[in-house]
């Protein structure tokens, strides 16, 4: 496969899962936002995904203040902020465009209705409507054209390279939600809330049922980071992620490829074998921003070895 096509098939898979993953934090931040609260608290549960994101300066070029509506309309509607909602899907959009003999019929019908449908949108009519059924939008788009995707793409390199910029990105978002909101729970006052807390978390990755199925019992901060981190049966664990990463490298593997492919090995081998209770003891933070860093030398080292270079 030519490097540019399989840069385009990899960038659409990143973008159309960033963007799922950003309307996911997006919404679980602004349920808990509406968890009885200070103004202050509040405002810093915004600023921390501005931080999560690198967008502090960004944001503060364009908006005085950082609060709830300020937020939401840079990081879902703002066409100058790089890391949007609507950037994304323009993004994946583009890169579909440029591959679109590549892809099936319906696949670039349902990439290209979704930016159709996004782009006729202002953030007033979003709000209006409520933002929440706004990312539901999203996630259910993006579902869409994954299964799409899986439904009708040949099983070669296309699909394998959309597989893996999926997966990165998907890997990478988990670990930033989580660490984002393990932290501001964990530390957070024991109340009457705390079980829709942790809730609003776990629905944020399609994991609220899966944790009822897995554990059945209360919703505990532990049992929380395990199903997310270590249960490679959790479609949007981190081991997950690394499962298929490792298996995706495999499929398209060149004369050039063999390092990229012992990290993400060694990166799966961790999770593979890790225990909750050592990540725990040992820092969770640090655990998962050791694990966003290995991803990002993945994602240098799979544009390295198969892709344009930039």
């Amino acid at each position: 496969m030519l490097s540019r096509t399989a840069d385009h098939l990899y960038w659409m898979a990143r973008y159309t899962e960033r963007a799922e993953n950003l309307a996911r934090l997006l919404d679980v931040s602004y349920q808990m936002s509406l968890v009885p609260q200070s103004v202050a608290a509040q405002n810093e549960n915004w600023r921390a995904i501005l931080a999560l994101n690198s967008l502090e300066a960004a944001f503060a070029q364009v908006y005085a203040e950082v609060n709830v509506d300020n937020v939401l309309r840079f990081m879902v509607a703002d066409p100058a902020n790089p890391s949007s909602i609507y950037t994304c899907l323009r993004a994946a959009r583009e890169n579909a465009h440029a591959v679109r003999g590549t892809l099936t019929a319906e696949m670039w019908e349902s990439v290209n209705a979704t930016w159709i449908e996004l782009r006729e949108q202002t953030f007033e009519q979003i709000h209006s409507r409520g933002v929440s059924e706004f990312f539901d939008w999203v996630k259910l788009r993006s579902a869409v054209t994954r299964g799409v995707t899986f439904g009708t793409m040949l099983k070669d390199d296309s699909l394998h390279f959309i597989r893996l910029g999926g997966l990165l990105e998907r890997g990478d978002n988990t670990a930033r939600i989580l660490d984002m909101q393990y932290h501001i729970l964990r530390n957070g006052d024991e109340g009457a809330s705390d079980f829709y807390r942790w809730g609003a978390l776990l629905r944020s990755l399609s994991a609220f049922q899966v944790y009822r199925k897995v554990y059945r019992d209360a919703i505990t901060p532990g049992r929380v980071a395990e199903l997310l981190i270590l249960r490679v049966d959790m479609p949007r664990s981190l081991h997950a992620c690394a499962d298929g990463i490792v298996r995706m490298l495999q499929l398209i593997a060149n004369n050039a490829s063999a390092e990229t492919e012992r990290q993400a090995g060694v990166l799966h081998a961790g999770l593979h074998f890790a225990r909750i209770e050592d990540i725990l003891s040992g820092g969770l933070h640090e655990y998962l921003t050791d694990f966003m860093d290995r991803i990002y030398e993945l994602g240098d080292g799979i544009s390295r070895d198969f892709l344009v270079a930039a």
